[in-house]
């Protein structure tokens, strides 16, 4: 359309300077230089803190955004994968939570069932009591009983990692550990503590329920139903398969990519993308893996002092610094950790991951990319 009065504007794009001039018939200019990308700036920053490597993922219904920093593999220059594996440690909670809230909802147990009646006689001793530990109370961590991680080598210290990389434990060898260190408190207390151990039992009793192994639940509940073609439950198989970045540890940098994860069943294990656990949380958020009473359940939270937010059943809430809330979980299983979530009815979504321990901020920033990027809103 003519309009009286204005004078015609070539538009000329110069690709090389990264900029739009915009020229008028009277020899005015102007440059117009494109904004950077606020989630790569946030990622940059998380860089910025000591990590090896960086990725994120930040979704919502119409937009896809990926960012990453860093290298794959220290001391080179190969880029971070652009949809690379991860060992997503404790994040698996929250598929081991689904799976035991799927059961529920199918009637074939219930969240006040004890585990003395589905674990006879495993959890005794040392002042430790299964008949009057809930089965909601190990998913919320407010059942007192010891984290069986710090009795692990291979987590510790380079040297204990060396010696045990390739060790195979069984859910009851671990619980047999913890059984051995007394509670910190009794679960009638209403009191909370981040176990590992409460997962472990959770995946026993998932075995219990089903007669099949947790790996295969986590697999055909939720891996395959959501199409999660780069999610796995490893075993006691102990590398990562396909792209990924190499994952560094302790105050000595080792490389500890490869990892016999069986410690860490249904408390740590599974192997997965920033993409699918988007889609993951997209999914449970969306309630297309819970009906709305597990969900409910899943998502009514208590204070975790730990933390410093709240926790539900294998799931955390963390305010937003623009409001509200959003649900998600932390991760980290030696030489990676992530922090990741969805806004309520999973609309949103966004993971960050390292690969390296980084330094004292470096959990802070995930944490800041992550509200800063649920706080966005986008066209």
């Amino acid at each position: 359309m003519h309009v009286p009065g204005r004078r015609r504007r070539d538009l000329l794009v110069l690709s090389s300077l990264g900029a739009v001039i915009y020229a008028t018939s009277t020899g005015t200019a102007a440059a117009k230089l494109p904004q950077a990308d606020p989630l790569q700036q946030q990622v940059d920053a998380v860089h910025d803190t000591g990590a090896v490597g960086v990725s994120a993922e930040v979704t919502s219904p119409d937009t896809r955004d990926i960012a990453h920093a860093g290298a794959a593999e220290r001391g080179t220059r190969r880029q971070m994968p652009l949809n690379g594996r991860f060992r997503i440690g404790s994040a698996t909670k929250t598929f081991t939570a689904t799976v035991v809230l799927q059961l529920v909802g199918e009637g074939r147990m219930s969240l006040e069932d004890t585990v003395e009646q589905w674990l006879p006689g495993v959890v005794q001793g040392d002042g430790n009591d299964g008949s009057q530990i809930t089965v909601r109370q190990l998913l919320q961590h407010t059942s007192g009983i010891r984290d069986i991680g710090p009795e692990i080598p291979a987590l510790e210290n380079a040297d204990g990692y060396r010696a045990e990389r390739f060790r195979t434990y069984t859910p009851e060898e671990l619980v047999g550990l913890a059984m051995q260190l007394a509670p910190d408190f009794s679960p009638d207390k209403e009191q909370w503590s981040y176990s590992n151990t409460n997962y472990l039992l959770a995946a026993m009793i998932t075995q219990k329920v089903t007669s099949r192994s947790w790996a295969q639940e986590v697999n055909e509940r939720i891996i395959r139903p959501l199409g999660l073609k780069d999610t796995s439950t490893p075993g006691t198989f102990p590398f990562i398969l396909g792209p990924h970045a190499q994952g560094y540890a302790f105050s000595t940098g080792t490389d500890v990519t490869v990892l016999n994860s069986s410690m860490a069943v249904g408390s740590g294990s599974v192997i997965s993308t920033a993409h699918d656990l988007n889609r993951f949380y997209a999914a449970l958020l969306g309630g297309r893996l819970l009906a709305p009473a597990q969900l409910d359940e899943m998502t009514t939270t208590v204070n975790a002092p730990e933390l410093g937010v709240r926790y539900g059943l294998g799931l955390a809430e963390i305010p937003l610094s623009c409001g509200g809330s959003y649900f998600g979980h932390r991760g980290e299983l030696l030489g990676y950790i992530a922090w990741g979530g969805a806004t309520r009815g999973g609309t949103r979504t966004a993971v960050v991951y390292v690969s390296s321990d980084g330094g004292q901020d470096t959990q802070q920033a995930m944490m800041t990319l992550v509200d800063q990027e649920l706080c966005l809103t986008r066209s």
